[in-house]
């Protein structure tokens, strides 16, 4: 028991500093795409979103070496083996830079030649979007080498250092957009260029405190072959994984320019802007949760494992569904008193995306569960067959004619298709019992989202301004409060919360 209590209270701190990260990041990172926007305009801006989205394709092998390093040096950690620890870093960062090397040519092969044949882009700023396209090559060749360090500081749950450099990045790409807006040179050029820069900047930061504070991320030359093949096994089929989910949202994009222009291509990109803001809340939640679901797998702790699956998934539904009823209620106007000039469909995108992301915010840690395992080849097959459906619909539909709306509904089918394939190969590799995870979470979520949401979607269809963003926000609240506490949480939950504001009234 010390043991499990030590453990939720370094998740809670870890929690905690992530979320003082996320509230300054959200913030920084709407206003930074407003300004942004507004300097480099809609089509421009399009021309960034879709350009840097061809780099991202290749890019997916790196999602896929992230998870295999970050799986297996958590995995190490938890058997307590510092040795082994030592030559996953090693033989990670050997594998991180030959295939860094290789998605340096082929983007500049295959990715320069797409650019240059199929991209639906005005003759007159094409020098430009190779400008982007080449810079973009280079920050993600800088992000592939960084990917040991990242995984050694989460790893070690060090999320202090990890939530300062967040901010540091934030504040970086605030400046950068500031800059682009009073300098008079070609605008989307000189952005690509700082973003780049600021990769840089946060690479260096990563590699010195990895060198300072982390015992084991120090590189040495050694090959391990046995290691070797362990690691590349895993990540040959998170690969694909990673490669399906890169290209369900890249390739949708690149649908979407072929079949719509740029202007949509700015819609999309403002949507995931938003998307990305608001699963801050989630993702930082989730990181603090990963390494010790791994650990646990690890070491044996079936039971603990469960119930800390089961209120990952039930806690990173019920945060983001506080933050994305509200901005879906409101979406239309939100996105008015944001930006300057809205592009057409950022209100229907961003959400339908919300939606997206609330399925897929409780499907996400059971699928931490199956990595643990270390079982993903069937896993990654399926999920990749599932998530492929999003760029074929994509392409028929918008062959046909129709709205690039319908692009999001699919999406959140898809979405939904993924969370079942989760929880059946959970519960086949013997991570999680989904009995018990309907018993134990999942009910409970649903419920309170049930509950929740109606009044509030029914008001904003009645009201307009200020007045319409008030009284949502607060009846919403007033609902979603109380279905929470008694429905969201376990009566466990509601004593130990208790106890605690107790406690701190009592210090104070």
């Amino acid at each position: 028991m010390p043991v499990i209590a030590e453990s939720n209270k370094r998740i809670a701190k870890n929690t905690l500093f992530l979320y003082c990260r996320m509230l300054l990041l959200m913030v920084v990172h709407l206003y930074t795409a407003r300004v942004v926007l507004a300097a480099l305009g809609i089509d421009d801006y399009g021309i960034y979103n879709v350009v840097g989205g061809i780099v991202v394709l290749f890019s997916f092998i790196n999602g896929a070496l992230s998870s295999a390093t970050q799986r297996f040096i958590n995995f190490e950690l938890g058997r307590s083996d510092i040795d082994t620890v030592r030559n996953v870093f090693s033989v990670s960062m050997n594998v991180h830079l030959c295939v860094a090397i290789v998605v340096l040519i082929l983007s500049e092969t295959i990715g320069l030649w797409f650019l240059n044949t199929q991209m639906n882009i005005a003759p007159e700023r094409m020098d430009a979007a190779r400008w982007v396209f080449h810079f973009s090559i280079i920050a993600t060749f800088i992000r592939f080498i960084q990917v040991p360090y990242n995984a050694s500081v989460i790893a070690c749950e060090k999320m202090s250092f990890f939530a300062w450099i967040g901010i540091l990045e934030a504040v970086l790409l605030l400046f950068n957009a500031f800059l682009v807006d009073k300098i008079t040179t070609d605008k989307l050029k000189l952005y690509s260029v700082l973003v780049c820069g600021v990769s840089a900047a946060v690479f260096i930061c990563y590699k010195w405190f990895c060198r300072a504070k982390v015992e084991f991320a120090r590189y040495r030359m050694i090959w391990d072959k046995k290691l070797f093949g362990r690691l590349m096994s895993f990540s040959g089929w998170m690969l694909l994984g990673s490669a399906a989910t890169v290209g369900s949202t890249q390739g949708v994009n690149i649908v979407l320019n072929i079949f719509n222009g740029v202007a949509v291509n700015a819609a999309m990109g403002i949507c995931n802007q938003v998307n990305n803001a608001v699963n801050q809340f989630v993702t930082n939640f989730q990181t603090a949760f990963s390494p010790q679901i791994v650990k646990l797998y690890a070491s044996g702790e079936k039971a603990q494992l469960q119930r800390l699956i089961n209120r990952a998934s039930r806690f990173s539904f019920l945060l983001l569904f506080a933050l994305a009823l509200p901005l879906i209620a409101n979406m239309d106007l939100i996105l008015n008193l944001w930006l300057e000039e809205v592009p057409q469909y950022a209100a229907a995108f961003c959400s339908l995306i919300l939606i997206a992301s609330l399925v897929d915010s409780a499907s996400k840690p059971v699928g931490l569960a199956i990595h643990a395992t270390g079982r993903v080849k069937y896993y990654n097959i399926t999920m990749s067959l599932a998530l492929s459906l999003n760029v074929i619909s994509a392409y028929f539909m918008l062959k046909s004619g129709i709205s690039p709306v319908s692009v999001l509904l699919v999406n959140i089918a898809v979405t939904t298709i993924c969370f079942g394939i989760r929880l059946y190969l959970a519960q086949r590799y013997d991570a999680i019992s989904v009995l018990c995870f309907f018993r134990d979470s999942a009910w409970r979520f649903i419920t309170a989202a049930i509950i929740s949401a109606p009044l509030p979607l029914y008001l904003s269809q009645s009201l307009i301004g200020w007045n319409r963003l008030i009284i949502t926000c607060l009846s919403f609240f007033v609902i979603y409060v109380p279905a929470t506490v008694f429905i969201g949480l376990t009566a466990h939950e509601r004593k130990s919360i208790s106890s605690n504001i107790k406690a701190k009234l009592h210090h104070a």
